[in-house]
């Protein structure tokens, strides 16, 4: 197998590639308490026992996760800024801005980031995981748009505001708590 880069990858990589793709379904699916190695193994077609070769415990193996959705986001904001119609704070952010949102239509990686913050609240890997995927992003964000303080943190506010919308149909309901959340956001 190559990879996007041209380096070859060994089979350690390429079923650690496997066992991470096949991982980010379940764990989507059932969150980082509801899955088990074991479904892993099974969807991966592998041993549990080489799940474990390649990642030591559950938790590692969620964290690679979180960890892989934060570079999947990191590269749709970076394609974003270079497609970008101009160079100005608003409009670099609001370029990314779109970008995410068309990202998190996949609810796999929407889901990720749900089960994350979640599991962060009591499992301190995944919080640590959280905490450094969202600080790489935050300065990203700052230093690709120029935006202020303000600026950067409405971009993740509505980041979050997204979650919600998406996570509950939002776009589904007709009322005015709807209305009200959806006002100028979009998501597809």
């Amino acid at each position: 197998m190559t990879t996007n880069r041209g380096r070859q990858l060994s089979t350690a990589d390429e079923r650690r590639e496997t066992v991470l793709a096949t991982a980010i379904g379940a764990f989507a699916a059932r969150g980082y308490w509801g899955t088990t190695t074991t479904e892993v193994a099974k969807a991966a077609g592998i041993s549990q026992a080489y799940v474990y070769r390649l990642f030591p415990s559950k938790e590692s193996l969620f964290v690679a996760v979180v960890e892989r959705c934060f570079v999947q986001v990191r590269g749709a904001l970076e394609q974003a800024v270079a497609a970008a119609a101009g160079s100005s704070a608003e409009v670099v952010l609001r370029a990314m801005g779109d970008a995410y949102a068309r990202l998190i239509s996949d609810n796999d990686l929407m889901l990720i980031q749900l089960h994350a913050q979640a599991a962060a609240v009591s499992e301190e890997a995944v919080r640590e995981a959280v905490r450094q995927g969202y600080a790489r992003l935050v300065e990203y964000v700052r230093g690709a748009s120029g935006g202020s303080e303000p600026q950067v943190q409405d971009f993740f506010a509505r980041g979050m505001l997204c979650h919600l919308l998406v996570s509950t149909g939002a776009d589904e309901v007709e009322a005015p708590w709807t209305r009200t959340l959806a006002a100028g956001i979009t998501h597809y």
